[in-house]
């Protein structure tokens, strides 16, 4: 796997990068939709639009579609604040996002735990959200998708999940409960980010 950084300035961020992450089947989206909801209209509160190297009507998180070329291009012209693949598909952070730290906002980014050094190295201020729930809960849930046999759901699960060591805050939320549960957990640790930027 390729994960790559573009080094920050050595400006201080007023703002903050809080990185999502979680396993297949926590309900990471819909716990970022929940606060995306809440946030609505609010200009300090913004959440990051991916560039990925899938369709646009692929399903799934509202990004930005681009093909392989044209992500190896943008990435070489700097383009990318966090780049990374995973299953076949490359993923990147618009380096925008660091002008828009140094005005005071606080960006969400849908992320992966594999890339989470890279962000710790471009963003000077940043918050871990891990999502996750019970290991039935997630089995449960990726049942329902109907993507994978009963087996491969078993290894998924059976996987360890590698330790998020990062230069950061770390914070769980776990979604085994109610969605608003969740979402109002990160409501409010993003209203407190928001409070302390600066």
């Amino acid at each position: 796997m390729s994960v790559e950084a573009k080094p920050h300035a050595p400006r201080v961020a007023a703002g903050t990068m809080v990185v999502v992450v979680g396993p297949s089947g926590a309900g990471k989206d819909s716990v970022m939709s929940y606060a995306a909801r809440h946030f609505a209209g609010e200009a300090r509160v913004q959440f990051v639009r991916r560039v990925i190297t899938r369709p646009a009507d692929a399903g799934g998180e509202a990004h930005e579609a681009i093909d392989a070329d044209g992500f190896a291009q943008r990435k070489s012209e700097g383009g990318f604040a966090v780049s990374w693949e995973a299953h076949d598909l490359s993923y990147g952070i618009p380096s925008g996002t660091l002008a828009q730290l140094e005005k005071g906002v606080t960006l969400i980014a849908n992320g992966s735990r594999s890339a989470l050094p890279a962000f710790a190295a471009a963003f000077p201020r940043l918050t871990v959200v891990l999502i996750t729930a019970r290991p039935d809960i997630l089995a449960e849930r990726l049942a329902a998708r109907g993507r994978e046999t009963a087996d491969a759901i078993r290894k998924r699960l059976d996987r360890a999940v590698p330790e998020i060591v990062v230069a950061a805050n770390t914070v769980v939320i776990d979604n085994s409960g109610a969605l608003e549960d969740a979402g109002d957990a990160l409501v409010s640790l993003l209203s407190e980010t928001l409070a302390g930027n600066g």
